[in-house]
């Protein structure tokens, strides 16, 4: 008799996963199918609700139940947080967290110094978010006390696609991620379809002043500048943040100089009094722009309002229309 009941209980479970089947072909029970007893079913179904991703350090992040506490540990992964509906499961950030306004009453448990890790293990949560690579020290006592962490390290629009679409998956956030997604990619179709057609400009983005530092090929900031139809002069770099030589600078000469706003005193008109810049296309002209580093910076959900402003920024006749 058990052994019937346990048959029934199996089946109406797998009528309800897969009613397609059983409306395909519906059969009479066969009450001589023996059950394994040696199978745990309530695991087998279990394991289909788990919550699985591979992340950007390629491992396969697995998760038992949608996280109630998660600890982010960069600014861009915060902001796709609270942007899918998640800002009230966040329990820790960084300091250098501080959108959206609601962050800033969150604890930080990470700053100049690093992680604090012990704390971090206190806070008890069922998720971490790194961005990029996660360190020995870190890696082993989280692994020690059983806690899970995913990392990803997007460089692209796509790659924060992808990223948002992950972190959904992580915490059963799928239609809120994918609203999202939509809404990043209808954007971004139309900031490009607005500049197409446009004459090219030469583009140099400064990501520091001393010593020179410029965006180069494969970085997040050399994207956004093709889809604002520039021509970033150091996109053939072999790296993604190579130094550049001044002279370099002049002889490629720029007709559009970007930099972000990482400290107050650099403005506009301190980049204009450079030494050594005067007779650049960009400095002649005024076409010095300091970006707001909370959009261009952050690989994040207000990607496509960077790309916007640089796209303002060298295509200013065509947004002023």
């Amino acid at each position: 008799m058990f052994r019937k009941l346990l048959l029934i209980i199996i089946i109406l479970v797998l009528a309800v996963s897969i009613p397609g089947c059983m409306q395909a072909k519906e059969e009479t029970l066969d009450n001589s199918i023996e059950v394994d007893e040696s199978v745990d079913y309530s695991t087998t179904v279990a394991e289909e609700t788990k919550l699985m991703v591979v992340d950007d350090l390629g491992r396969e992040v697995v998760l038992d139940k949608v996280p109630e506490r998660i600890i982010s540990l960069s600014p861009s992964h915060t902001e796709i947080l609270f942007a899918i509906g998640l800002g009230d499961k966040v329990v820790g950030v960084t300091i250098f967290d501080d959108y959206p306004e609601e962050v800033l009453e969150i604890e930080k448990v990470s700053d100049l110094n690093g992680n604090n890790i012990e704390r971090i293990i206190d806070l008890e949560p069922d998720l971490i978010l790194y961005y990029g690579s996660v360190n020995d020290i870190d890696n082993k006592r989280l692994d020690e006390e059983g806690i899970i962490y995913a990392s990803f390290m997007p460089e692209s629009i796509d790659g924060v696609i992808k990223t948002i679409e992950k972190i959904g998956q992580l915490t059963g956030k799928n239609e809120e991620a994918k609203n999202l997604i939509d809404n990043i990619a209808s954007k971004k179709e139309e900031i490009v379809n607005r500049v197409e057609g446009s004459i090219p400009k030469r583009v140099f983005y400064e990501v520091w002043h001393e010593p020179l530092m410029a965006a180069g090929h494969n970085s997040l900031m050399d994207e956004l500048i093709r889809l604002a139809n520039g021509e970033n002069i150091a996109k053939d770099s072999a790296e993604n943040y190579p130094l550049y030589d001044l002279d370099e600078l002049v002889e490629e000469n720029p007709q559009v100089y970007l930099t972000s706003a990482d400290f107050p005193e650099k403005t506009a008109e301190s980049v204009l009094k450079r030494p050594g810049y005067e007779n650049i296309d960009a400095i002649i002209n005024g076409n010095v722009y300091v970006l707001d580093s909370n959009f261009v910076s952050r690989p994040g959900p207000r990607i496509v309002q960077a790309l916007e402003l640089v796209a303002k920024a060298i295509h200013p006749e065509i947004f002023s229309r």
